[in-house]
Formats: structure tokens, C-alpha cells, sequence
């Protein structure tokens, strides 16, 4: 069995889901925490509205979890709220950055905390609720069950898995890019551009994370080909990928000119290197 392992603001910050969610699982979670430690790592910037609805949905389906908020001095007082509701719960972890950096060094600040926090799991999920805490349990399973498996990938582009309301354009712009980063660095991953993931601690540590250098969502895409090159095994778990109700996309033309040209260098280097 999986065991998983700040500023004041308003009381009117924490939403009473929240609330519910926390005094139903902090007793089932204090009692589970002596196995596997899990760390769920959260960027954010400005998703203050997203805070407690998500929070809250990840431990009612997943209360052994720990997570950190990376936060980028959100405006609009994530990084607030973030604090209040961790002096509520000792599941809650935040980390302050002092400007918008970017997603790729985000995840990579807090992957170093959980490494130097002795987390057994690490994961990346996304704060808008884009990502299933329902779908996270079943990744967690499957790493698991399988001892072997460095990294198990939320996948959209495999059977059974999907995105909802999501428009035919940006389902093709995403599919494209998969299927280009595959045939060009010759990896067996149907969703390379996936953001949510559970990596064992053992493969990050292998993994020069400070040599990274991407900031938008080619960021997965780099640490997929590192993970492989690192003799990394992957595995891929369908879920349901389901488009934000609250909040503004992050996803801009830079994001995916930059992962088009970092692509296509890597790739150019691999066929090389033959």
C-alpha cells in the first residue's frame, strides 16, 4: 500500500471544500504515513481560485499525498492563500519565487526540495484541475505494482485515454507535437508534451536537472528523453484530460515555437550522432 508521504491571509480564503476535505482525511492520512512518501509539485501563477478547489479534490481521493506550491509572485495572492492553508495542513508545502520564471524551472526547484526532503515520488499535476485526482490514483497503483518503472506518464493519446472541451485546433496542435517529438527523438511516447507524471525519486537523482534548460511545456518533453537516456523505464496510464473552468491558459505562440526548435535541434543532434 502506497504511503504518502508560509503570510497569514483572510479566513475567507479557504473555501469550506477545503475545510471538509481536510478534517475528513488529516486522521486516515496521519495513519498511512510509514511506506512510500509521495510529493505532488504544483507551479502556479495567479490560479488563486484554483487553490482550495484543487487542494481540496487531490486529498479526498489521494489524503496520504503531500504537495508544494511553487509559487511565481502570482499578482493576484496565490502565494497568500497558499500559505494560509498550509499553517492549516501539514500536507502543504510552499515555495516563494520572486518572478514569473517559467514552468520548466518551477518544477525543477521543487523537484530539488523533494529530493532533499527524502520523497520516495515526485509528481507534476497540474493547479487548474486539469488533472484527475481520481487518474492520479491510478498512476500511484501502477508504480506500485511495477518496481521496475522510473516514470508513469497521464497519457491522452493512448486507448483510453482523452481531453474534454477541448476545441479540434488545439487537440491537433497537441497531437501534432507529440507525434513529432516521437519520430524525431525516436522515444516509444505516445503523449510527450504530458504534464502529469509520477517519477521515482532514484530517476531524478540520475538526471542532471540543473542542465535543463526549457521553460514551457518542452520542458516534459526534455525530461522524457532524459529519463530514457538515463535507462529509464516509462510507462503510460490513460486519463482524462478535462479543459479548465477557472482561470486563463498559460499556452502561448512562444510555448510552442520554443518546443518546435528545441525539438528539432535534439533531434538534428540524434541523427548525428549515428
Amino acid at each position: 500500500m502506497w504511503d504518502f508521504k508560509s503570510e497569514n491571509s483572510p479566513k475567507g480564503s479557504v473555501d469550506r471544500d477545503y475545510e471538509d476535505a481536510r478534517q475528513r482525511n488529516n486522521l486516515r492520512a496521519q495513519s498511512q504515513r510509514n511506506a512510500v512518501s509521495v510529493l505532488i509539485v504544483m507551479p502556479t501563477y495567479n490560479e488563486g481560485e484554483n487553490l482550495s478547489p484543487t487542494l481540496a479534490h487531490v486529498f479526498s481521493k489521494n489524503p496520504q499525498v503531500s504537495i508544494v506550491v511553487v509559487d511565481d509572485d502570482s499578482p493576484d495572492g496565490t502565494g497568500r492563500v497558499a500559505d494560509f492553508l498550509a499553517q492549516g495542513d501539514d500536507r502543504v508545502h510552499v515555495i516563494h519565487r520572486h518572478a514569473k520564471e517559467g514552468l520548466g524551472p518551477a518544477y525543477i526547484e521543487g523537484f530539488h526540495w523533494g529530493l532533499e526532503q527524502g520523497y520516495d515520488v515526485i509528481c507534476e499535476m497540474d493547479m487548474d484541475g486539469s488533472h484527475r485526482a481520481e487518474d492520479l490514483t491510478r498512476m500511484l497503483a501502477v508504480l506500485n505494482r511495477n518496481p521496475s518503472i522510473d516514470l508513469v506518464i497521464g497519457s491522452r493519446r493512448i486507448e483510453g485515454g482523452q481531453t474534454i472541451n477541448w476545441s479540434p485546433t488545439r487537440n491537433a496542435i497537441s497531437r501534432l507535437g507529440s507525434w513529432y517529438a516521437r519520430h524525431m527523438l525516436a522515444l516509444p511516447v505516445h503523449d510527450m508534451t504530458a504534464g502529469f507524471r509520477a517519477y521515482k525519486a532514484e530517476i531524478l537523482r540520475a538526471i542532471d536537472l540543473d542542465g535543463i534548460n526549457a521553460n514551457g511545456y518542452v520542458f516534459q518533453i526534455d525530461m522524457t528523453r532524459r529519463v530514457a537516456a538515463a535507462g529509464g523505464r516509462i510507462r503510460e496510464v490513460p486519463i482524462a484530460f478535462v479543459e479548465r473552468t477557472r482561470g486563463k491558459s498559460k499556452m502561448t505562440q512562444s510555448i510552442v515555437v520554443e518546443a518546435m526548435l528545441k525539438v528539432t535541434l535534439w533531434g538534428i543532434r540524434r541523427l548525428c550522432s549515428k
